[in-house]
């Protein structure tokens, strides 16, 4: 079952790579990019490109995600990996994307049994990056704030612990990196970098971690 989740995940992987390239860092008609993206990748055919960086990546994540949650979080696992390419290569996270998993992740956690406390979890994560973006706008986008309802929404449906993990996880991943930057002279105090990735890294440690 390992194996066929892994070449399964690296088949769409080829899809989550040409669907991430379809979205640009700046563009006035994000409705047309979101035609032109999912078009393209909806014509694509799943042979893996070279490098197979995003295939490689989607294969490994879909895979642990499988292993250690359950089949029930495929789908966050590949729109997480789409999201994280798109917010690494563009600082956005396309509400196309991000809102539209709301209800598609609801529908494929229904059988675990947990929804409502997945539809609690969504809305208190949500909130409190909510906060956070409040307090300090320039510090993260409104995008990560639906990311965050839709990544509390994944791991509640675990148990709060998962929750916790993923929510403290993110944003110390997010720190490291920037202290990381200031070393290196690379950044300094006014310096913006996307906080997505880490947030999803955050959440795949709390998906894989969970007892």
């Amino acid at each position: 079952m390992v194996a066929l989740v892994a070449l399964l995940g690296l088949l769409a992987g080829r899809y989550v790579g040409t669907l991430a390239l379809g979205f640009a860092d700046d563009l006035e008609d994000t409705r047309a990019e979101a035609r032109a993206a999912f078009g393209r990748a909806l014509r694509t055919v799943p042979i893996p490109a070279w490098p197979p960086a995003a295939e490689l990546a989607t294969a490994a994540v879909v895979t642990l995600v499988a292993w250690r949650a359950g089949l029930p979080y495929v789908y966050f696992a590949l729109a997480g990996t789409a999201l994280a390419i798109i917010d690494w290569r563009t600082s956005r996270l396309p509400d196309v994307i991000t809102l539209s998993s709301y209800p598609i992740l609801a529908l494929t956690l229904l059988p675990t049994g947990e929804l409502p406390r997945a539809l609690l979890g969504a809305a208190a994560l949500a909130a409190v990056y909510g906060v956070l973006w409040f307090v300090r706008p320039a510090a993260m986008g409104l995008g990560d704030v639906k990311l965050a309802g839709l990544i509390g929404m994944a791991t509640a449906a675990l148990g709060w612990p998962a929750w916790v993990l993923a929510a403290v996880a993110g944003q110390l991943l997010g720190a490291l990196y920037a202290v990381g930057l200031l070393v290196a002279g690379r950044a300094n105090r006014d310096t913006h970098f996307p906080l997505g990735p880490f947030m999803l890294l955050g959440a795949l440690a709390a998906l894989c971690l969970d007892p």
